[in-house]
Parts: C-alpha cells; sequence; structure tokens
C-alpha cells in the first residue's frame, strides 16, 4: 500500500493521513482485525486514522509496520447491513431540497436510493458518520446549531448522514426521524451502527415504537457484583462532585466513547498501591473538600491527590489520619474531607477496591457521555471487593503528581498534528506567558484564558478541519484562539487544529489546577522525556 502520511499527536500517539476515504476504511479495518504490536486504539474519521500505542517504542515502530501491512481479509465486505425506517418530516428537509436542488421528494429519494457505509463514529455513544455512494446530498450546517435536536433524528451535514442516538446540541440539517435505537446498553452490541456496516434508509409514513430497554447508567448503589467481600462505603455527603473512577475504557473510540477514567491516574494508581490494590481497581475522584463516608464492616483505605488529611469520628472516638499512607476505618466511624490541600482532586481508595458494576469493561463515570455509575449522591452504598490475595498494603509516599501552589505550573508539550494551520510564531507564543485556568474546566477539558493581556492564538490557514481522532492532552484551539486542554471525558473526536500536545507524564499535575492557576507551556522532544511535571512553587 502507498505510504500514508504521518502526524504526531503526543509520543505515543499519531494521525495517518492514507488520501482518502476509502484507504482509512480499509487500513481501519486492517488495524482492527490485526492489530498492531502495543496498540490500544485505532480510531477513523473522514481522513485520518488515529492510532495510539502503551510505549513510545511502540509508537515509533508502527508507521515502518503500516507500510508492510495488506489489504485486511475481507476489508470493506465483513460490515453488517442495516435497514433504518425513516419518516420524512425533518424541519430542514424543504431547506434542503432547495439546496441541493432535488426537492423534498428528490432528497427522499437519494437519500433511500443509496447504501451509507458507516466510516467512524464521534461526536456521542452511537453516533455514527455515514458515507453515500455519491455527494448529491451533501450539504453545509446550519448556521446557527440547535441547542437540542431530539433522540432519532436523521440527517445531513457535509457528505456524511447520521442518526442523533441521544437528545443534544447538533447543527446538522434535520430531514426526518426513526425510532431504530443507535445506543443501547442493554444489547450486547451497544451500538446498532459500528464502523464498516452499511444502512440502507428505507420510507415509511409511521413509526413502530419500540419500548426502550433499561440503559440507563447503573447507579452507584444497590446490588454489589458477585465476589464483592459484604463491606462497604455508605455515602453521607458527596461533597462538590465526586465520581467512581478506574483508568478508564479505552479502545471504545470507534463507538464515540471516551477512555475516562481517573483524571490525575498517578494519585489514583498511589491511592491503590498504599491500599493494597491492583492499578486500575475503582476509587472515589472528589473535587476539593466535603466528601463524608461511613464504614460499613471492617476497612483499609488511603487517600492521595490533592488531600493533605483526613477526620474520623464513630464509636472508638476522634483522630485525624494523613494521606498517602494506609488507614483503618472501622465498622460505623465516618471519614471526612474537610480543608482541601493545594490542588483540585482528591481519590480515596479501599482495600479491595469499589466493585459497582462495570459498563463496557470499566467502573468508570464519563461525564460526557453518561456512561458508568451515577455520580455521588447522599445515601448512596458502595460495595468494597475481596482483597487481592499477595497484595499487602503500602509505605507513606510522597505527592505522587506536583500539586500548583505558587508560580506557574509548568507543562511540558510537544509539537501538534495541526501545527501548520498556525504561523511559524504560534508555537512560541504558546510557550510565552503564562494561560490561566479557567473557571469553566472540568474533566472534559481545562479551558485556558489569556492571562497578562496577551493576545489568543491566530490561525493562518481558514476553512473547516474535517473531524479527526483526538488524543488525551491534545490542545484544540477553537476560533476565539483561546486553547482547550483535553483531559479524560474529551470527545473522541474533534475539528479544532490541535497546535500542541502535553506529554501524558504531566497530566496529572494538569487535572489538579484549580481555576486561576497559571500555566506555562514548554516544547520538549519526546525523545528526551522522563520525569513528570514540575512547578516554579510546588507541594513538597
Amino acid at each position: 500500500m502507498s505510504t500514508p502520511a504521518v502526524r504526531w499527536a503526543g509520543p505515543r500517539t499519531f494521525l495517518l493521513e492514507p488520501g482518502g476515504l476509502d484507504e482509512v476504511l480499509a487500513l481501519h479495518a486492517r488495524l482492527a482485525q490485526s492489530p498492531l504490536p502495543g496498540q490500544v486504539e485505532v480510531l477513523a474519521a473522514a481522513e485520518t486514522l488515529l492510532l495510539a500505542f502503551d510505549t513510545r517504542a511502540h509508537a515509533l515502530a508502527a508507521p515502518a509496520a503500516v507500510e508492510r501491512l495488506g489489504p485486511a481479509d475481507g476489508a470493506g465486505t465483513g460490515g453488517r447491513e442495516i435497514t433504518v425506517e425513516v419518516v420524512y418530516d425533518g424541519e430542514d428537509l424543504a431547506d434542503v431540497g432547495r439546496l441541493t436542488g432535488l426537492g423534498a421528494d428528490g432528497v427522499v429519494a437519494s437519500h433511500t436510493g443509496q447504501a451509507w457505509t458507516a466510516a467512524f463514529g464521534g461526536f456521542a455513544p452511537g453516533f455514527a458518520y455515514l458515507h453515500g455512494e455519491d455527494e448529491s446530498l451533501a450539504v453545509p450546517r446550519r448556521d446557527t446549531p440547535r441547542t437540542a435536536v431530539p433522540a432519532g433524528s436523521v440527517a445531513l451535514a457535509g457528505p456524511f448522514s447520521a442518526v442523533y442516538p441521544s437528545r443534544s446540541p447538533g447543527g446538522w440539517q434535520l430531514i426526518g426521524r426513526t425510532s431504530a435505537r443507535m445506543w443501547d446498553l442493554g444489547r450486547e452490541r451497544p451500538a446498532l451502527v459500528r464502523p464498516g456496516d452499511t444502512v440502507r434508509y428505507r420510507a415509511v409514513r409511521e413509526l413502530v415504537e419500540v419500548a426502550p430497554a433499561a440503559c440507563d447508567p447503573p447507579p452507584a448503589t444497590g446490588t454489589a457484583e458477585p465476589g464483592t467481600s459484604g463491606t462497604a462505603l455508605t455515602v453521607l455527603s458527596p461533597g462538590l462532585h465526586s465520581l467512581v473512577e478506574d483508568l478508564g475504557r479505552p479502545g471504545s473510540g470507534d463507538l464515540g466513547v471516551p477512555a475516562a477514567g481517573a483524571a490525575d491516574t498517578a494519585s489514583a494508581r498511589q491511592a491503590n498501591r498504599l491500599a493494597g490494590n491492583a492499578p486500575g481497581d475503582a476509587v472515589v475522584e472528589t473535587l476539593l473538600a466535603g466528601l463524608q463516608v461511613r464504614a460499613v464492616g471492617e476497612l483499609v483505605l488511603a487517600l492521595a491527590g490533592s488531600a493533605e488529611h483526613a477526620a474520623i469520628s464513630g464509636p472508638h472516638g476522634e483522630r485525624t489520619v494523613p494521606a498517602r499512607t494506609p488507614f483503618a476505618l472501622h465498622d460505623g466511624e465516618t471519614l471526612a474531607l474537610q480543608e482541601p490541600g493545594p490542588g483540585l482532586r482528591s481519590y480515596l481508595a479501599v482495600r479491595g477496591g469499589i466493585a459497582v458494576p462495570p459498563v463496557l469493561g470499566s467502573r468508570s463515570t464519563d461525564t460526557l457521555s453518561g456512561i458508568g455509575p451515577a455520580p455521588l449522591a447522599a445515601g448512596a452504598s458502595l460495595p468494597v471487593g475481596p482483597a487481592g490475595q499477595g497484595r499487602v498494603v503500602g509505605n507513606p509516599e510522597p505527592p505522587a503528581a506536583g500539586m500548583p501552589v505558587d508560580g506557574a505550573l509548568a507543562l511540558r508539550v510537544t509539537r501538534g498534528p495541526r501545527a501548520d494551520w498556525f504561523d511559524a510564531s504560534a508555537l512560541g507564543s504558546l510557550c510565552g506567558d503564562p494561560w490561566i485556568a479557567g473557571t469553566q474546566s472540568n474533566r472534559i477539558g481545562l479551558r485556558l484564558e489569556a492571562g497578562g493581556g496577551r493576545p489568543p492564538l491566530q490561525r493562518t490557514r481558514t476553512g473547516e478541519l474535517a473531524s479527526e481522532g483526538t488524543a488525551t492532552g491534545s490542545l484544540q484551539v477553537p476560533p476565539s484562539g483561546l486553547p482547550v486542554l483535553f483531559l479524560a471525558d474529551h470527545p473522541v473526536t474533534g475539528g479544532y487544529p490541535v497546535i500542541a500536545v502535553v506529554v501524558p507524564e504531566d497530566l496529572p499535575a494538569a487535572a489538579q489546577a484549580v481555576p486561576g492557576t497559571a500555566i506555562r507551556f514548554t516544547v520538549v522532544d519526546p525523545d528526551t522525556l522522563d520525569a513528570p511535571a514540575t512547578t516554579e512553587g510546588t507541594h513538597p
């Protein structure tokens, strides 16, 4: 096969540009069928393929391995054919008829008269970008996106058609509606349409409504999964915002599902290590202070992240326990995180791990898609799993991630896959005066504000960027010129250029940046990385 262009998107991730959608789909089929060594994600998009690996060495070896690949066995023929019944009464049907010159009846005839191939997923779980056999229905997005598009809406934008799997904002042109459930966690295969599948639309006068399956996010309460220890943590107060998180569900990008997982993986791993757990056991991630839990049974816990200490009260009296060392929480005792330390997020691990039911292989809450356990609420019961055989609690440790105190948080970046959308001085501008962590930041992204009167970043290339896969740590630059640093729950695809990517080792520190933190970026060679991020003033 011809050699696709490579655009690096971090030390262990890159975009391939095979030359067109057909080539993207063929290469995606080959890599999905026979993954390369260390491959953890392959995500198709309109013109690119994102590949992520577990190590830098595997990533460096991958482009040459791609050149040696042949076509996938049965590439392009392995998908299913799915019929979607549509009532063509969409609000934008007449407008699409005028834009295409086909008229409303002609739009319906063209939409139903061709096969649509699912090219890639993104935007939301179950949302599939379907590419037709011709571009007779290629239309622009609406000038003003709708704030709410109903689930089941059948839509067009650019050369693609899609069905909205859930109610959400959207700027596509609506031409009809369907009762087909595009995403249902109650099915063995949650996504009705996956990349490589073929969809044929069929016009009907009315829809047969199917009672929805119970596919809401499982609550963090109720029946524990088999194999739990019978002990639990009861939530008395969830604090500002508390979630169950583990190391996430990588590899589900084709379904539109973010990896999610702990925002500060270093601190989550540390809490588990101290409690005598496996690195990927589920923990509680909480913001600042206010979390209060009560032990049901005898438990061993550990705190990491921004917390410095916690207060314990109960039948055995009152005491204070330090963070980053294991401690006992006796039956009936209450643990309270009161005064927050430096940083934003704390992690509470319990020996045996939190044993809520997994969803798509992970117990993590994904705040973008709503997959996983519900955010913790007062009265929630968190079942505890059995302690791992042969695992012992750890010894006291220093903080796993540098916590911003004074000065600027220094984050290392590598050149992004779309740095060429900016002028030669843009990277220097990005790394000049500090940026400020904005108040609208969350687990999806750290929204940066211009500090000290610095100007926003300016593009030199105009026009729209075709949606493409994005890596955690990407610094995506919207039209405002104010970068957004993608964190754990970021969307799997994006349509704004990525100027740089924060190195994975520095993401835990980025996740601890409270609003108002000054952040300074430094461009580095990915082959010289070693120690994690530093701050000009750090917590010891």
